[in-house]
């Protein structure tokens, strides 16, 4: 049987919450109201989904922002995001089992996201995993977001690992290489993007969600 991964490492959009469409419609309103932008479907799937918001940004405009674009930028997407999400966030089916079956097993986990602390501390909260998800890398902990391994190697150096050690949860392109090229063995969730790219980006296996993870794994079930 195959022993289970040392650490576990999660991102949290399309990942804990299916929540991606918030987001979305999040940028779509954004980019029209501050970059004069009408985003395509192709925009959304190509330069929004993965990263951190000033190099999606920089993406969406051909050019690096100012501090002070970026901050602007960020704040209304954000605050758009959450005004959207509010009493709208559910856990992908199966999470909670999952995260039970990692604690029985005493293997730790972490959340390794693009996600500034306050979107991180209203997703968590209304998820009821603010207490679960103690150990976290932020957009704001790192120098270089994803598809950049960096994220994922801090994950792992969180837990006392290598990326090597470490199973790894993604559902966008961008994260799947960050954390392919930590690493990391890539579990993929088909929430934002089809299971033909997420395999293409680097991963071993993809899922719908966690129920079917649960139920399909590879790992050592004794």
């Amino acid at each position: 049987m195959t022993p289970w991964p040392r650490g576990v490492l999660f991102d949290m959009d399309g990942v804990l919450t299916d929540n991606n469409a918030h987001h979305r419609q999040a940028w779509r309103e954004i980019a029209r109201d501050l970059l004069g932008l009408d985003l395509t479907d192709h925009d959304l799937d190509t330069k929004v989904d993965g990263g951190r918001n000033p190099e999606i940004q920089a993406r969406l405009t051909g050019r690096e922002p100012t501090p002070e674009e970026a901050r602007a930028l960020h704040d209304a997407k954000e605050r758009r995001y959450r005004d959207l999400a509010f009493g709208n966030l559910r856990e992908i089916a199966g999470l909670g089992a999952y995260l039970d079956e990692l604690d029985a097993r005493g293997v730790p986990y972490a959340l390794v996201t693009s996600a500034d602390t306050e979107n991180v501390e209203f997703g968590l909260e209304a998820l009821g995993l603010h207490d679960r998800f103690v150990n976290r890398v932020l957009g704001s902990d790192v120098t270089r977001g994803k598809p950049h391994p960096e994220p994922f190697e801090r994950g792992a150096r969180l837990l006392g690992l290598e990326g090597r050690d470490c199973l790894a949860h993604e559902d966008a392109v961008a994260g799947v290489r960050s954390a392919a090229a930590a690493g990391c063995t890539v579990c993929a969730l088909s929430t934002t993007q089809t299971p033909e790219a997420l395999l293409a980006a680097g991963a071993r296996w993809t899922v719908p969600d966690f129920t079917t993870w649960l139920a399909t794994h590879p790992y050592d079930r004794t």
